[in-house]
């Protein structure tokens, strides 16, 4: 097998494992030390690899930065690639997600940020522009921030159509594009908001992640801040999949990168407390879309266990068969060589686990 890059981003730095086999790992790092990383993407097109990062110094504020060579050498623009223009009156607070968009977009990657913004880059991540049609909606005033801040934390595009683009904002809910960021809506119908007057709103769902199907690219499944829900239609409707779940609260959430209806969660008890249920590490899997759920522990510990899992802290890669990765707040990351079915401890004692990407290397 191909070896698998792993890139953990933490509130102290950045952390690289590469593994040959998936069993035997090896991390350096870190990088970035006391700056907290939030967001990682890693853009394989044209032939090489990219690893772009959005690290937030409490110090010299955040900013984006991109290696060629898998970590060994950084790069950063001489000008904030990512600024929100003038007439804005804002600053940029932080960089929530890094998506580059698939091969038919060469060079596109898009930015989400806090305060919420989609920012669009045509040159592998070195500068960015704000989209302007999004962050001149009427109704982005009357978003609201959740407890870790407004950051728009998802972006998805569809395979198919690189014009087609679905974002996710906490507290605005899910707005899709169907003309490049020409245009938008709001898409959070069947999306209850349990803590609003109106549980059914136009707008204003505390959505907290959003993945995409890889076996199907009409299906999108999104965690909310109460519930769980699935769309079959792009993302314009939702429909609640979490009967089969013993919580419906949670942050993290992915798919399969190939098989249809497969997807991963980590669900935590809705209290204010927010610990795993009933106090133990387990991962839950679907195979059928979320008309079943599968508790997933083999491997991971068996006694009380407290590591909440974040919005951007579990992931899958595109091996055969496919791995699973999650880190926690307690700086344990575990991982699945066989999508799901066993786990494995491979680092620990990390500062708190912000994020999680993995790739399989050419």
């Amino acid at each position: 097998m191909p070896e698998v890059l792993l890139a953990v981003g933490t509130q102290k730095g950045l952390f690289l494992g590469r593994s040959p086999d998936r069993v035997k790992w090896e991390f350096s790092g870190p990088h970035f030390p006391m700056n907290a990383v939030y967001s990682v993407g890693i853009d394989r097109r044209g032939g090489r690899t990219r690893l772009l990062v959005g690290a937030d110094s409490s110090h010299w504020g955040p900013s984006v930065w991109w290696s060629d060579d898998l970590g060994a050498n950084w790069r950063e623009p001489a000008r904030p690639a990512v600024k929100f223009p003038e007439r804005t009156g804002t600053s940029l607070e932080r960089v929530w997600q890094l998506h580059p968009a698939g091969p038919e977009a060469p060079g596109v990657v898009y930015a989400g940020t806090q305060p919420a913004a989609l920012f669009r880059s045509t040159d592998g991540g070195e500068s960015f522009e704000l989209v302007d049609a999004l962050w001149d909606h009427p109704q982005r005033a009357e978003w609201d921030a959740g407890f870790g801040g407004q950051g728009m934390h998802t972006i998805v595009t569809d395979p198919r159509d690189p014009r087609a683009l679905t974002v996710a904002v906490s507290t605005g809910g899910v707005y899709r594009s169907a003309d490049g960021g020409a245009s938008w809506a709001p898409s959070n119908t069947g999306i209850r908001a349990e803590f609003l007057p109106d549980e059914y709103p136009e707008f204003g769902q505390c959505v907290h992640k959003v993945a995409a199907d890889g076996g199907d690219p009409d299906r999108l499944y999104l965690q909310n801040h109460g519930g769980v829900y699935r769309s079959e239609d792009g993302g314009r409707s939702w429909t609640s999949i979490a009967d089969d779940l013993p919580a419906s609260f949670g942050f993290g959430l992915a798919a399969h990168p190939r098989t249809a209806g497969t997807a991963y969660l980590f669900p935590l008890e809705a209290d204010y407390a927010r610990l795993p249920v009933d106090h133990r590490c387990r991962v839950y899997r679907t195979r059928d879309a979320g008309g079943s759920w599968q508790p997933l522990s083999t491997g991971l510990p068996a006694e009380d266990h407290y590591g909440v899992v974040l919005r951007d802290a579990l992931c899958t890669d595109d091996g055969e068969p496919a791995g699973v990765y999650f880190g926690n707040r307690n700086g344990e990351v575990y991982g699945s060589a066989d999508e799901g079915d066993s786990w494995s401890p491979l680092v620990s004692h990390l500062p708190d686990v912000l994020c999680v990407r993995a790739a399989v290397l050419d």
